[in-house]
Protein backbone atom coordinates (compact mmCIF):
# COMPACT_ATOMS: atom_id res chain seq x y z
CA UNK A 1 0.00 0.00 0.00
CA UNK A 2 1.30 3.41 -1.22
CA UNK A 3 -0.50 5.53 0.88
CA UNK A 4 -1.00 3.77 3.71
CA UNK A 5 -0.43 6.63 6.19
CA UNK A 6 -2.98 8.64 4.88
CA UNK A 7 -5.68 5.79 4.93
CA UNK A 8 -4.86 5.53 8.48
CA UNK A 9 -5.54 8.75 9.45
CA UNK A 10 -8.67 8.42 7.35
CA UNK A 11 -9.46 5.26 9.05
CA UNK A 12 -9.07 6.67 12.68
CA UNK A 13 -10.87 10.13 11.88
CA UNK A 14 -13.63 9.09 10.01
CA UNK A 15 -14.47 5.65 10.44
CA UNK A 16 -16.71 4.55 13.74
CA UNK A 17 -16.24 1.36 15.93
CA UNK A 18 -19.57 0.00 15.03
CA UNK A 19 -21.86 1.49 11.46
CA UNK A 20 -21.67 3.08 8.82
CA UNK A 21 -19.11 5.82 8.61
CA UNK A 22 -20.54 9.87 8.52
CA UNK A 23 -18.22 10.60 5.46
CA UNK A 24 -18.01 8.82 2.00
CA UNK A 25 -14.22 8.44 2.72
CA UNK A 26 -14.70 6.57 6.00
CA UNK A 27 -17.31 4.39 4.27
CA UNK A 28 -15.30 3.57 1.50
CA UNK A 29 -12.29 2.38 3.63
CA UNK A 30 -14.98 0.95 6.11
CA UNK A 31 -16.26 -1.42 2.84
CA UNK A 32 -12.58 -2.38 1.74
CA UNK A 33 -11.90 -3.36 4.92
CA UNK A 34 -15.43 -5.12 5.45
CA UNK A 35 -14.45 -7.43 2.06
CA UNK A 36 -11.06 -7.89 3.36
CA UNK A 37 -11.79 -9.23 6.85
CA UNK A 38 -14.57 -11.46 5.07
CA UNK A 39 -12.24 -12.75 2.31
CA UNK A 40 -8.94 -13.66 4.25
CA UNK A 41 -10.16 -14.49 7.66
CA UNK A 42 -13.97 -16.60 7.06
CA UNK A 43 -13.33 -17.85 3.37
CA UNK A 44 -16.12 -15.47 2.44
CA UNK A 45 -18.32 -18.22 4.09
CA UNK A 46 -20.86 -15.33 5.16
CA UNK A 47 -21.06 -13.56 1.56
CA UNK A 48 -24.62 -12.32 0.94
CA UNK A 49 -25.91 -9.56 -0.22
CA UNK A 50 -24.60 -7.30 2.38
CA UNK A 51 -21.20 -7.89 1.17
CA UNK A 52 -22.09 -7.11 -2.76
CA UNK A 53 -23.59 -3.62 -1.27
CA UNK A 54 -20.37 -2.72 -0.02
CA UNK A 55 -18.53 -3.93 -3.17
CA UNK A 56 -20.97 -1.92 -5.11
CA UNK A 57 -20.98 0.99 -2.96
CA UNK A 58 -16.92 1.41 -4.00
CA UNK A 59 -17.56 0.73 -7.50
CA UNK A 60 -20.49 3.18 -8.27
CA UNK A 61 -18.60 5.80 -5.57
CA UNK A 62 -15.26 6.37 -7.07
CA UNK A 63 -16.86 5.88 -10.76
CA UNK A 64 -19.42 8.87 -10.76
CA UNK A 65 -16.53 10.87 -8.57
CA UNK A 66 -14.91 11.78 -12.01
CA UNK A 67 -11.67 11.59 -10.61
CA UNK A 68 -10.56 8.25 -11.96
CA UNK A 69 -9.06 8.18 -15.73
CA UNK A 70 -10.30 5.10 -17.94
CA UNK A 71 -6.97 2.99 -17.07
CA UNK A 72 -7.61 3.72 -13.04
CA UNK A 73 -10.94 2.57 -13.95
CA UNK A 74 -9.93 -0.38 -15.34
CA UNK A 75 -8.06 -1.60 -12.74
CA UNK A 76 -10.60 -1.00 -9.95
CA UNK A 77 -13.37 -2.52 -12.18
CA UNK A 78 -11.15 -5.53 -11.91
CA UNK A 79 -10.20 -5.48 -8.57
CA UNK A 80 -14.42 -5.41 -6.91
CA UNK A 81 -14.68 -8.24 -9.58
CA UNK A 82 -11.92 -10.65 -8.45
CA UNK A 83 -13.51 -9.72 -5.12
CA UNK A 84 -16.88 -10.42 -6.29
CA UNK A 85 -15.72 -14.59 -7.26
CA UNK A 86 -16.57 -15.11 -3.48
CA UNK A 87 -16.65 -18.67 -4.22
CA UNK A 88 -12.58 -17.74 -4.68
CA UNK A 89 -11.68 -15.87 -1.64
CA UNK A 90 -9.30 -13.52 -2.63
CA UNK A 91 -6.07 -14.04 0.48
CA UNK A 92 -3.73 -11.71 -0.87
CA UNK A 93 -3.35 -7.41 0.30
CA UNK A 94 -3.18 -7.18 -3.62
CA UNK A 95 -6.65 -5.54 -4.62
CA UNK A 96 -7.62 -4.15 -1.17
CA UNK A 97 -4.67 -2.26 -0.96
CA UNK A 98 -5.07 -0.84 -4.46
CA UNK A 99 -8.46 0.25 -3.80
CA UNK A 100 -7.19 1.71 0.02
CA UNK A 101 -5.15 3.90 -2.02
CA UNK A 102 -7.68 5.06 -4.03
CA UNK A 103 -9.87 5.37 -1.27
CA UNK A 104 -6.78 7.56 -0.25
CA UNK A 105 -6.72 9.48 -4.05
CA UNK A 106 -10.53 9.99 -4.00
CA UNK A 107 -10.44 11.55 -0.24
CA UNK A 108 -7.31 14.40 -1.81
CA UNK A 109 -9.55 15.13 -4.80
CA UNK A 110 -12.15 16.77 -2.18
CA UNK A 111 -12.60 19.26 0.02
CA UNK A 112 -12.68 18.13 3.42
CA UNK A 113 -15.04 14.74 4.16
CA UNK A 114 -18.12 14.42 2.20
CA UNK A 115 -21.19 13.55 3.97
CA UNK A 116 -22.27 9.93 3.34
CA UNK A 117 -26.13 9.39 3.57
CA UNK A 118 -26.40 5.51 5.04
CA UNK A 119 -27.22 3.05 3.17
CA UNK A 120 -30.38 1.24 5.43
CA UNK A 121 -30.56 -2.07 3.17
CA UNK A 122 -26.88 -2.25 5.29
CA UNK A 123 -26.82 -4.37 8.54
CA UNK A 124 -22.89 -4.61 8.33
Amino acid sequence: MELLDEAHTIWNEQVPSQGQAETVQGELLRCVEKLRWEAQTNGNVNWDDQFELLAAFIEKTLEASGVFDAEAMGEIRADIARLRDYEMPEASDDPYDRLSDRVVEYSRAQDGPVPNTPDRRLRR
